[in-house]
């Protein structure tokens, strides 16, 4: 079963089992949870009639109301319904808690439920954000945390890590099994986050993760964000990527207040491939093919009105009634979809992002340091290229020459610094402080190891179906090597004595520090192909170009405050 399903599954039990009106009360974690998978007419079915935030409610009391408590198990959570228990608003109390309780929580609970309201305490393990069936994210606030030694700021980075950990263990407890964990060795958080996963896993909750065991156990593999720093600083050119990167997907939903003249009911839409049979064929699309099928779309759509239009008996019009739902849902589906692919086309030709993108793909994929500077040196000189822009064409050029031209790079730092006084500041020396060759494990631009040297050649000479989709993130060839049972315990080594030959069947992937919609592209696409091992990934955020960006200037800030970095 896949992430949507098992999340959607816990939220049903929660609810069916409970009769008459309910009132479902979640936190600001488990409202994205529960959000992703259920739709406000789904809960309406399950007889849910309000939805209440823990920490923002009213003092009204409806006691023809059961409520349905949906929460983290925080120290924050449990205060909050300690309070409540104490002088209930409702009928009946159902606490269902997302992750594993501690046992001095539940006492916390006993104590405070002098009126018996409680009719039941359970955990049910939903605590990830379950955006597509392969792909979930925990939203995190301060992400940027990763990029320091714990001792920078010892209770956030341990705030961090715990966060993890949690959502590590509620996809395993989820999926009932308990996986054999490997880590990359470069990476101290990486480190820290897959020894405590361990810990938790087959010492302190080892009863809870006594699955049947499979002949081969599942892989967990936790990694680094800044073993990748070329996915998120890249343009997109395929459907979901493409809306993120310019407009913003936050939990599968896309705010488009901001966007020309928009009828009121699509201010913010659903962009959900579980809702939306469209984007569910088209969310991999690249956006020449997109254009043409949204085209289509409208065709039908026109030829649908049109035959609405002629309405001449009294059963065409019952029929036209009935159909009319569907009719409007349609209409719909076409505006929404409409109205983001011409402001993304807008956005496309106003930053002029096609030659941008051009030079980019080259910097991530193509070697030439020559050509490669001229051309990012033309686009610095180009006014109508945006600053954003030209720092993250530096940042590409620097991560891949950093060592091979020293020189050039001061020219283009030094470019940057006059053309636009916000970048002055050293932004690019810090990413390659953080993320530089001498910090990476993987072969990022495939010229370290003879066989990647080989292969780009190889496609080289083929040539390349689009030149703006031919960059593969780092996380295809860390897939690849997996299934082909490649990947390197000296790089990526084994907690505990659990090494284990054969190819995994299930492979959770964690990127610390986010992941991007074209890894999950990676993933979904690899999935399909039916190989024999199903991924799944998992990270911190979800992150576009300016998510990545300003987690770096946070870092910097933070790093300036501070010497030990």
């Amino acid at each position: 079963m896949v992430l949507i399903s098992l999340t959607r599954d816990y939220i049903g039990r929660m609810l069916q089992d409970i009769s008459g009106m309910k009132v479902l009360v979640l936190d600001s974690h488990t409202v994205s949870i529960v959000s992703v998978v259920y739709s406000q007419s789904m809960l309406l079915q399950k007889e849910v009639y309000l939805v209440e935030l823990v920490d923002s409610m009213s003092k009204e009391s409806m006691t023809h109301l059961k409520a349905v408590y949906f929460l983290r198990p925080t120290l924050e959570n449990i205060q909050h319904l300690r309070r409540q228990l104490t002088n209930p608003r409702f009928g009946e109390y159902h606490l269902f808690f997302s992750n594993i309780l501690k046992t001095n929580q539940i006492q916390v609970l006993a104590d405070s439920d002098e009126q018996e309201v409680v009719q039941q305490v359970q955990e049910f393990y939903a605590d990830f954000v379950a955006i597509d069936p392969y792909h979930f994210t925990l939203n995190m606030n301060m992400n940027h945390i990763y990029m320091f030694p714990a001792v920078i700021d010892p209770p956030s980075s341990q705030n961090f890590c715990d966060r993890i950990v949690d959502a590590i263990a509620a996809v395993f407890l989820a999926l009932k099994r308990r996986p054999v964990i490997r880590y990359q060795r470069t990476s101290d958080i990486a480190k820290k986050v897959a020894q405590e996963t361990a810990k938790l896993m087959y010492e302190q909750e080892s009863g809870l993760f006594d699955f049947r065991r499979t002949e081969i156990s599942p892989l967990l593999l936790v990694i680094d964000r800044r073993d990748d720093p070329v996915t998120p600083l890249l343009n997109q050119w395929t459907y979901q990527a493409m809306v993120h990167e310019l407009i913003g997907i936050q939990d599968n939903k896309v705010d488009l207040r901001n966007i020309g003249k928009v009828p009121k009911d699509q201010q913010e839409v659903v962009l959900s491939s579980e809702q939306d049979l469209f984007f569910k064929a088209n969310m991999y699309e690249n956006f020449g093919d997109l254009g043409m099928n949204i085209k289509r779309m409208v065709d039908e759509f026109q030829q649908v009105a049109k035959s609405n239009q002629n309405i001449q008996t009294i059963e065409d019009m019952a029929k036209f009634v009935d159909n009319y739902p569907e009719y409007r849902k349609m209409q719909g589906n076409v505006s929404k979809h409409v109205a983001m692919v011409t402001e993304m086309s807008r956005i496309v030709e106003e930053q002029k992002l096609m030659s941008v993108s051009q030079i980019e793909q080259e910097l991530a994929c193509n070697g030439g340091q020559g050509a490669a500077f001229e051309a990012v040196t033309n686009l610095l000189n180009n006014e109508g290229v945006s600053d954003v822009d030209c720092l993250r064409l530096v940042m590409l050029y620097a991560l891949r020459y950093e060592k091979e031209s020293p020189v050039q790079l001061m020219q283009l730092f030094n470019k940057l610094a006059s053309r636009s006084a916000k970048y002055k500041s050293g932004l690019v020396q810090f990413l390659l402080k953080q993320a530089g060759v001498d910090k990476r494990t993987g072969d990022l631009h495939g010229n370290r190891d003879l066989l990647n040297i080989a292969r780009n050649m190889a496609r080289g000479l083929k040539g390349v179906e689009n030149v703006y989709t031919q960059h593969q993130p780092l996380l295809f060839q860390t897939m690849e090597n997996i299934t082909k049972g490649r990947l390197r315990d000296v790089d990526y080594p084994f907690i505990g004595n659990h090494f284990q030959p054969g190819r995994p069947q299930d492979v959770v992937i964690f990127i610390i520090g986010g992941t991007t919609y074209e890894e999950a592209r990676t993933v979904a696409l690899h999935n399909a192909s039916n190989s024999g091992t199903r991924f799944i990934l998992g990270g911190s955020v979800v992150l576009n170009s300016k998510r990545f960006l300003k987690d770096l200037e946070e870092a910097q800030k933070m790093s300036r405050s501070n010497s030990a970095v």
